[in-house]
């Protein structure tokens, strides 16, 4: 014979239905918090995660690098000069770019991914869009430099050294802004921007990244409101490109050959930053508004018909592909 047993006198190990149904309510809250509705890990967690793999790796390459003392040797020595030179900045930005890829590479394998949905296919790599972003970036720049010019704002001015360390350090610049290309557009326009895309479409992702960028800009000691502005803009512009390209390599060219035209062969600054071992004794006259100040010419308001030709452009060349109705 059995007893049915009420539910008050069950044994402590056994739940009750109504604590059971709470339990499971609270890992249905806690999955959707987390997960989305195909499994998938929610696009801020892999935004945070990402951002966190960088610092955490970027961080510790420097920490380790920095203990050798060679090394230390070295930084302590570039730093005491007080002004950015080429191997410093190739020091610092590969760095950089080595903590991104690592990242992007860790997220890559949990969401299954490739560096090609990143916006960075292997396939053309400095290839036709890379040489075709680049011959734009020098050719409008120089057409920048030429209406400051023709407004009797900027002068060109001699040789800054002998033709042997003008090349070398022609090519060292070279190098350092290929890495900074690559490492300003596949973390604004890369990870983030393929990632923030899937949860509020393309362009209000680029615009947000955008916003970031000009800020990020905004932090450089000779850089003024108007080129950080400039820098907002150009964000849209290079997501403009990476929309119509289909990835970043046109984009990071024209990046390239226009920190490289600025820093190196004009002899400006460059978002309110100057370096050493530049072509020319360059100098700017006249108002802030023309010259863009201690910004350079990123910070002078005719940047501003550049960007819109360099977008007509773009959209020239590779004109919005039909989709079928």
């Amino acid at each position: 014979m059995t007893f049915d047993r009420p539910e008050n006198d069950l044994p402590p190990s056994a739940p009750s239905a109504q604590a059971t149904g709470g339990l499971a309510s609270y890992h249905r809250r806690m999955r959707w918090l987390f997960f989305g509705p195909q499994g998938e890990i929610r696009v801020g967690w892999r935004l945070l995660m990402a951002t966190s793999l960088f610092l955490v790796v970027v961080t510790a390459l420097w920490a380790g690098l920095s203990r050798i003392p060679a090394v230390h040797s070295w930084l302590v020595a570039v730093r005491a000069q007080g002004v950015l030179t080429p191997a410093g900045l190739f020091f610092g930005e590969s760095l950089s770019v080595c903590a991104l890829f690592a990242s992007a590479f860790v997220m890559a394998r949990i969401e299954s991914r490739s560096f090609a949905e990143y916006g960075l296919p292997s396939r053309g790599a400095f290839g036709k869009r890379f040489w075709q972003g680049a011959v734009l970036g020098f050719a409008t720049l120089s057409l920048l430099m030429g209406g400051i010019a023709a407004l009797r704002g900027f002068e060109l001015g001699g040789w800054a050294s002998g033709a042997g360390e003008a090349l070398r350090h022609g090519l060292l610049y070279l190098a350092v802004f290929v890495v900074v290309g690559v490492f300003e557009e596949f973390s604004f326009r890369g990870y983030l921007q393929a990632t923030l895309s899937q949860a509020i479409g393309f362009w209000p992702a680029a615009a947000v990244l955008s916003i970031v960028f000009g800020a990020a800009h905004a932090q450089n000691l000779g850089e003024n409101k108007l080129g950080a502005v400039m820098a907002v803009g150009y964000g849209l512009f290079a997501a403009f490109c990476l929309k119509r390209t289909g990835n970043l390599w046109f984009a990071i060219g024209e990046h390239a050959s226009w920190d490289w035209g600025q820093t190196y062969f004009y002899s400006v600054p460059n978002s309110g930053v100057s370096a050493a071992g530049h072509l020319l004794n360059s100098s700017f006259h006249g108002p802030a508004w023309l010259t863009g100040g201690t910004a350079g010419p990123e910070g002078s308001v005719l940047v501003f018909a550049i960007l819109a030709l360099e977008t007509g452009i773009v959209h020239y060349m590779f004109p919005a592909k039909r989709t079928a109705p």
